[in-house]
């Protein structure tokens, strides 16, 4: 599956696109609200988002330094994707980033390689998705999140505990973005 995370603003447009296109794409938002409908100035809940996503990347490794995200925090987010059928995609750094309950979904993008275009070897992060599985079970699919390019991600792809990438940086350039799509589904 691949999935695309516009900014807030495009959700609807690139919805539109890709269900008049009939293209094989899934649209993501790249966060969502620890609350419900209500009074929560410029943030989007879930519930208005039911039906325009089918994803949410929740804990990203930007928002909890740039915004000061919590744990807990994103487990309520998780809480309400869940609530409102949309897949929770939470970031985590380490092993020992905790797994909201009901999450089933996670991307691996370990702290020491972020922003330094050098990625965690495969076999790292293989083990610490193994790491995880093992403890949230074995039906948790984990994503890596750092610094995946065209030549890496096979790499990563093949590694046993590993289900797929999490595209970052390299996704704004939409070449390199085809070309990740093509190599994973060689």
């Amino acid at each position: 599956k691949v999935v695309v995370c516009p900014t807030f603003s495009c959700l609807s447009e690139v919805k539109k696109a890709i269900t008049v296109g009939n293209f094989p794409l899934l649209v993501g938002a790249q966060d969502l609200s620890p609350f419900g409908v209500g009074a929560y100035t410029g943030e989007e809940s879930a519930q208005l988002l039911n039906g325009l996503i089918d994803l949410a990347i929740l804990g990203h490794s930007e928002r909890r330094q740039n915004f000061g995200e919590t744990d807990g925090m994103v487990a309520k987010k998780t809480e309400q994707a869940l609530g409102n059928n949309i897949t929770p995609l939470v970031c985590v750094q380490s092993e020992e980033t905790p797994v909201p309950e009901g999450c089933k979904l996670v991307a691996y993008e370990p702290i020491f390689a972020i922003g330094t275009g050098n990625p965690d070897t495969p076999e790292n992060a293989n083990q610490a998705a193994g790491i995880m599985k093992e403890k949230y079970g074995q039906d948790l699919e984990v994503l890596y999140g750092v610094s995946v390019n065209p030549e890496n991600v096979k790499s990563f792809i093949v590694q046993p505990n590993i289900n797929g990438v999490l595209i970052g940086k390299v996704s704004l350039d939409s070449q390199e973005f085809v070309k990740i799509c093509q190599v994973v589904s060689e």
